[in-house]
């Protein structure tokens, strides 16, 4: 399935490799044009290199690493260079290998991990999202339409321990994304999340990783349920998360969606605290 909003401008960050470079290479083929946002300068030349014709003309590349950087200024230069954004892909992510390399046979325990680990990974996988979508929020509610897609991490990855600073980062982009979705209930703009649901092939699992590579999800997965989430067949769509490797393409796409999808966050454990009554 292609979507029907082909023309329009999206920045995905974490483009260069992995579940990015694979979104950036099927948006391209779906007529998008798609500034692609990374800190591997390199990693983004090759990608630039992947892309020909047609579709390399509607690419632009952007250096950042967005554990330091000025999201205004960046979307400023996306807005010269593409036009105005239309779609937000918040997938920029770091993770565990940053504190070690092994750390799939022997996790690190939460007061083995430096401050800097720690700011850095809230830094790339919550706070950015919170400047980038805080950036082009104001044009998508004046067109009343925009799309904002989070991709965070299984629920129980959130929890897992050994998994700080990775886990607890992701979940607040989790609950950031719930939150979202409900300010901007009914104004055209919806804000959702995507994982993959499960460990994927990708230069975020080390080499030497206890899996074998083939039997990893791969970064393809992505593909069907973020064409649909891009689409008008998901206008008001917003608040929920999808999970890659339940989408059955098989099925019509909102009968995948149903069986793919569920609340953000958790929002069928939350209760709201008791509150006093407005003060007239």
């Amino acid at each position: 399935m292609h979507t029907d909003r082909t023309g329009q401008t999206v920045l995905l960050t974490g483009a260069a490799n992995g579940l990015g470079k694979s979104m950036v290479l099927d948006l391209l083929e779906q007529g998008f044009r798609v500034a692609a946002v990374d800190r591997d300068a390199s990693g983004l030349e090759r990608l630039r290199d992947e892309t020909a014709g047609s579709a390399g003309q509607r690419l632009a590349v952007f250096t950042a690493d967005l554990s330091d950087f000025d999201a205004t200024q960046l979307v400023g230069r996306i807005n010269a260079s593409l036009g105005q954004i239309d779609i937000l892909i918040n997938n920029a992510g770091i993770g565990q290998s940053q504190i070690r390399a092994d750390y799939h046979r022997h996790p690190p325990k939460f007061y083995q991990i430096t401050t800097e680990q720690w700011s850095r990974a809230v830094a790339i996988n919550a706070s950015a999202v919170f400047q980038l979508s805080r950036a082009v929020i104001e044009p998508m509610l004046t067109r009343k339409w925009g799309r904002i897609v989070n991709i965070t991490t299984s629920l129980g990855t959130m929890l897992r321990g050994g998994y700080a600073p990775y886990g607890p980062s992701k979940a607040c982009a989790e609950a950031l994304s719930s939150v979202m979705a409900a300010d901007l209930e009914g104004s055209g703009v919806t804000v959702n999340v995507l994982i993959p649901g499960g460990v994927v092939n990708t230069s975020m699992i080390p080499p030497d990783a206890p899996f074998s590579r083939d039997q990893l999800l791969q970064p393809q997965a992505m593909l069907p349920p973020l064409r649909w989430l891009l689409s008008r067949a998901a206008d008001g769509v917003s608040g929920r998360r999808f999970l890659a490797h339940h989408w059955d393409a098989a099925l019509a796409s909102e009968q995948a969606a149903a069986q793919a999808g569920a609340a953000v966050g958790w929002r069928d454990i939350a209760a709201l605290p008791v509150t006093p009554n407005f003060v007239s």
